[in-house]
Order: structure tokens, then sequence, then C-alpha cells
């Protein structure tokens, strides 16, 4: 069974820096992808890798900011995220998709983490 258990949110001023951490476990995953919410707003892509491949793809709003990064021997998605602004203020989730397209669209992807809460102060 697949499992993905996402980690390091927090509350940071805004220029600061966090790191996501998404532990995966159950499954040798093709693409993995962040994604966030903020309240009253729909789910947005953030960012995504083609694991085996390296990869990557950014939306635009985080490009420059943001890098996702992963680790196989600890079998770990990593998003590093600097210089946030106060509109970076949201859940953020990590997902996984089964297929190898590497896409922002947040139906494609199979499995989600339960989610891990970033707010950024002004």
């Amino acid at each position: 069974q697949v499992q993905l258990v996402d980690s390091g949110g927090g509350l940071v001023q805004a220029g600061g820096s966090l790191r996501l951490s998404c532990a995966v476990s159950g499954h040798t995953f093709n693409i993995m992808g962040w994604f966030r919410q903020a309240p009253g707003k729909e789910r947005e892509f953030v960012a995504a890798i083609h694991w085996s491949g390296g990869r990557t793809y950014y939306a635009d709003s985080v490009k420059g900011r943001f890098t996702i990064s992963g680790d196989n021997l600890k079998d770990t998605v990593y998003l590093q995220m600097n210089s946030l602004r106060p509109e970076d203020t949201a859940v953020y989730y990590c997902a996984e998709e089964k297929e190898v397209i590497l896409t922002s669209d947040p139906k494609e992807y199979d499995y989600w983490g339960e989610g891990t809460q970033v707010t950024v102060s002004s």
C-alpha cells in the first residue's frame, strides 16, 4: 500500500525559508509533485519531478524560489522553499503519479499525503 507522509511545514517570516519532506513507502514512484491549497481556493500545482530522469517542472509563481528534489536512498522528495511570501501561505501536499506524465493537473496524481501547513507572516 502506497503511503506518502509529508512534513516540514511551519510559521516563517516573509523572506525566510522552509524545506518540506515527503516520505514515500509501498511504491516505486515515477512522478512526484507538490501542490498547495489556501483557504477558499482550489488546489494548485507547485512543482513536480520525474524521479528517474530528474526533469523538473515548476509553477511560474514559484520558479526561481522553490526547488524540488529527491533522495533515492531515503525514498523522500523535498521542496526547498526560499524567499517565502505571505501569498505562499497554504497547506502543502505531496502527490505521486503512477504514469510518467510530468503534469500540473492534480487529477493525474494517484496518491496524496495528508498535507503540512505553511504560514508566512508579513
